[in-house]
């Protein structure tokens, strides 16, 4: 790398971190998820948007595979063995409802369109997936975390990271074009490597952790991050998404550990999770944008309303009153980081239509501004149709 090259790439890298430093700043003004404009970020830089910075494509490439890693890990962090089988059996039926009323208007659209069988397992489950992340900070901000209807909530978050865990390593082998009979194989591999480090998590979580922890945060953190890639990558060699195995490794490290290991990995996540929707963006032609917009618009009325129903009547079945129903529904509504993710691997693998990147980065946009509003909204609004004269209260 020449003199003038590497100058270049520090500028333009510089300019990329001030920058999300900048949007993330004007997004918590408004009480918005940054992905939003992380994502308008990442269109106004890249491929046909007002700059290019192709210095810092090697850099941003491999960061933003690292921002998957460590949003996952995160993720599997919150969560421990138990908490995932518990969490599993009281959702299990919410569990259905919520991939027969949200995966279908994805896998319909793509159908219609006439993407074929592979892009409708794609925007299927990009319309699925809530995003864990905007949902457990908007629960968060607004104080709900101690109420009623959010073990609802984050039960049926479980479930869909459990889905995740089979989904990934399927989707991987059809978009690479393998058979059925591989296509099994790489589901049964996958299902058995899940099995077998959760068994191992339930028994040897401790001793996992325990290699793990240290007391010096700069020694903790390189062996976290180490052990973190080392598994995303054996992961991805045996068939099963890197994003999994690390999702699986959070769920190894339990007790001080895991709460020392939250605190030292937030910072660098958001790092490299900002530089992760930022690169889906770059590689996104906002000209390509306007084709699908009205198709984008149209899955985010009919997938607002589709888990609108599902947190609803999941909390129904728990006894919840109206207002807990709602504040539930919308609580579901953010799509976020696991849609982006699902995109990137169809875009990565060049096996689906070229316009599902534009379509994906559009919804993501609507449903990740969306979501918080619609949380933050839905209780005076339920209030406010409660207490009207046109409505009778139930008897």
């Amino acid at each position: 790398m020449t003199a003038d090259h590497a100058a270049l790439s520090l500028i333009e890298l510089g300019a990329v971190f001030f920058g999300l430093g900048v949007l993330g700043r004007l997004a918590q003004r408004a009480g918005l998820s940054p992905i939003p404009l992380y994502l308008l970020g990442g269109l106004a830089f890249g491929s046909g948007g007002v700059f290019g910075f192709g210095s810092i494509q090697g850099f941003t490439d491999i960061a933003s595979e690292i921002g998957v890693v460590l949003l996952l890990l995160m993720l599997g962090l919150e969560y421990t063995p138990t908490e995932l089988f518990t969490g599993l059996r009281r959702s299990w039926l919410a569990g259905v409802v919520d991939i027969l009323l949200n995966a279908t208007p994805g896998a319909v659209l793509a159908l219609l369109l006439g993407w074929g069988p592979a892009a409708a397992l794609v925007l299927g489950g990009i319309t699925y997936i809530s995003s864990s992340g905007i949902i457990a900070k908007v629960l968060n901000d607004l104080g709900r975390t101690g109420n009623r209807e959010t073990p609802v909530v984050l039960a049926i978050l479980v479930f869909e990271d459990l889905v995740m865990a089979a989904y990934l390593p399927t989707l991987t082998g059809v978009l690479g074009g393998v058979s059925l009979a591989a296509g099994l194989r790489a589901v049964g591999v996958s299902l058995l490597v899940v099995t077998v480090v959760l068994v191992v998590a339930m028994r040897f979580g401790r001793y996992v952790s325990a290699v793990l922890f240290s007391e010096d945060r700069e020694i903790f953190l390189l062996k976290l991050l180490g052990s973190a890639l080392l598994v995303a990558g054996l992961a991805a060699a045996m068939q099963v998404s890197a994003a999994v195995g690390a999702f699986l490794l959070g769920i190894a490290i339990a007790g001080p550990a895991a709460h020392s290991a939250t605190r030292v990995l937030e910072p660098l996540r958001d790092l490299f999770a900002a530089i992760f929707f930022v690169v889906f963006g770059l590689n996104t032609d906002p000209s390509d944008i306007p084709p699908v917009l009205g198709y984008a618009v149209a899955l985010a009325v009919v997938t607002t309303i589709t888990k609108l129903a599902t947190g609803w009547w999941a909390a129904r079945r728990q006894g919840i009153g109206p207002l807990g129903r709602a504040r539930a529904g919308a609580s579901l509504i953010a799509r976020g980081e696991f849609s982006i993710i699902i995109a990137g691997l169809a875009v990565s693998a060049g096996a689906v239509e070229p316009r599902l990147a534009a379509l994906t980065t559009t919804y993501v946009l609507i449903m990740a501004a969306l979501g918080p509003i619609a949380a933050r909204v839905v209780e005076p609004l339920a209030r406010a149709v409660r207490a009207s004269p046109a409505v009778k209260p139930a008897s």
